[in-house]
Parts: C-alpha cells; sequence; structure tokens
C-alpha cells in the first residue's frame, strides 16, 4: 500500500483495515509484534 519513513503500511485482503508495519533498526519489542497480529487479525500463539 504505502510507506513512509521507516514504516510500511499494508491493506488487509478482506477488510478495509490497514497493517502497519515499522523497520526498527534492532530486534523489535513483543509488544509490537502483538500489535502487528492484532492488526492483521491474526491468532497470537
Amino acid at each position: 500500500m504505502g510507506d513512509k519513513g521507516d514504516h510500511e503500511k499494508y491493506k488487509h485482503p478482506e477488510k478495509s483495515d490497514h497493517v502497519v508495519v515499522p523497520h526498527p533498526r534492532k530486534d523489535m519489542p513483543i509488544g509490537t509484534l502483538r500489535n502487528i497480529y492484532k492488526q492483521a487479525g491474526w491468532e497470537w500463539r
């Protein structure tokens, strides 16, 4: 869908929502990963 700075935005294939994914310079915090899963509608573990 697009990107701005160190983030990329993806359109959800089944919803009108989008998922924002940051590109960190270091390891991504677990809370950020959980939020990405939540935005995508995926189950966390």
